[in-house]
């Protein structure tokens, strides 16, 4: 067993660990380590070879690959410590216990941030009904072959979920040559980004089916059809209304969920609706010294987002190393009305320039968003419109410094 120790471990080389690792460098951590279980940095990003990262982050519009390599750059430079190939088996209190072609390695650490990401879900989360054909793939895996593999994997697909990885992949579906018969969506809404809508979709005249789904894939060998059906208020298919759509491929772009299965042998507490961990300002969980940020806190739609969030995790990951956080108590912060989930779920108390990010549940159209304690106004802000498929953000200039209240962010359609 190969034993080494660090300041600040960081599990994840994609956006949110390289991010993290080079905030906890920059925050005065000596020794950082970064775990991955690819053999490269950047994660889903290196796939991602379609423009439109970096716009917040970089004042520039970048492709994934190269939104990654700025942050490889800086790690590299900053003497961030990889450790590729390893898988992460066993985390525990100030330890964790990976596999690599070396062998089993021990890492000790001071500090800890969890940037594991997500995954996606698959068929077998939805139960739709038909045999095993080949032909069925996730959409970041159907991206991964086509942008990393060279792979053609059909001639005609229709996917089935408005996610921004499924409208990206149908923009380059139809860029390889291949026919994307229609885009199906069980939600009366939008699941992903407008703009992909209108750069992904409308651009290349591919349809959106809203409040539709896929109800059987036919085939045995190979995806020959789906059957499409309209769903009613309880979106429950309408079978009278069914119909055939010819296809040999069907990709699914139905939602991602964050990976937890480190958190949860480390007893982290999981939030039922984000199914990330709960944390507070510094994005500190309920284990001290474990921090969590990215994709497998919560589903981010913009990457921007994410290297924001997951600096603040690595500066604090850096402090607490050093002895020098202090958390003070803490403030929940709830969802109210129009909104589905607050995350961070805590707010030190006096804590300052705490950005709040949240999501609708419903689409609305000009929309006032609010975050109060008390009855007291924190943060205010006028959207023209407002839909679950974009994250929000409020930003309080100094957090309550007194206790005994909770602040509530919600959304209310101006009428």
């Amino acid at each position: 067993m190969n034993k080494t120790k660090c300041d600040v471990l960081v599990i994840g080389a994609g956006p949110a660990g390289l991010a993290a690792a080079c905030a906890a460098k920059e925050a005065g951590a000596e020794y950082v380590t970064v775990v991955e279980r690819d053999n490269n940095p950047g994660g889903i990003l290196q796939q991602c070879i379609h423009p439109g990262f970096g716009l917040k982050y970089f004042g520039e519009e970048l492709t994934g690959p190269e939104y990654a390599g700025r942050f490889v750059e800086r790690a590299k430079e900053l003497g961030v410590n990889f450790s590729f190939g390893t898988m992460a088996m066993n985390f525990g209190e100030n330890s964790l216990i990976g596999v690599n072609t070396e062998g089993v390695q021990d890492i000790t650490y001071g500090a800890a941030v969890l940037a594991m990401g997500c995954r996606e879900r698959t068929r077998a989360n939805l139960v739709i009904p038909g045999s095993r054909p080949a032909g069925i793939f996730t959409a970041g895996t159907a991206q991964k072959l086509i942008n990393l593999q060279g792979r053609k994997i059909g001639k005609k697909v229709v996917i089935l979920g408005s996610g921004d990885i499924g409208m990206i992949m149908a923009r380059r579906l139809t860029l390889e040559g291949i026919k994307v018969e229609a885009v199906v969506e069980i939600m009366p809404y939008l699941a992903g980004l407008t703009r992909n809508r209108v750069q992904c979709l409308d651009d290349f005249g591919i349809p959106l089916m809203l409040s539709h789904t896929i109800t059987e894939i036919r085939g045995r060998d190979r995806v020959e059809g789906v059957t499409i059906a309209p769903v009613d208020e309880a979106r429950r298919p309408i079978a009278a209304e069914a119909f055939n759509i010819e296809c040999d491929t069907v990709l699914l772009s139905v939602g991602l969920i964050p990976e937890n299965e480190l958190s949860r042998t480390a007893k982290i507490d999981l939030s039922p609706v984000t199914k990330g961990a709960f944390v507070d300002s510094s994005m500190q969980t309920n284990r001290a010294g474990i921090f969590a940020c990215g994709n497998t806190l919560h589903v981010n739609d913009l990457v921007d987002n994410v290297s924001n969030e997951s600096a603040v995790a690595g500066r604090n990951a850096a402090l607490f190393a050093d002895g020098k956080l202090t958390v003070d108590e803490k403030i929940p912060a709830n969802p109210g009305q129009g909104v589905r989930y607050v995350c961070p779920q805590y707010v030190e108390k006096g804590a300052k320039e705490v950005k709040l990010f949240f999501r609708v549940l419903n689409p609305m159209g000009a929309t006032t968003l609010t975050a109060e304690y008390k009855g007291q106004v924190l943060a205010t802000r006028n959207v023209v419109r407002a839909t679950p498929g974009e994250m929000e953000c409020l930003v309080l200039k100094e957090a309550p410094a007194d206790l005994g209240g909770e602040i509530i962010v919600s959304a209310v359609e101006r009428k």
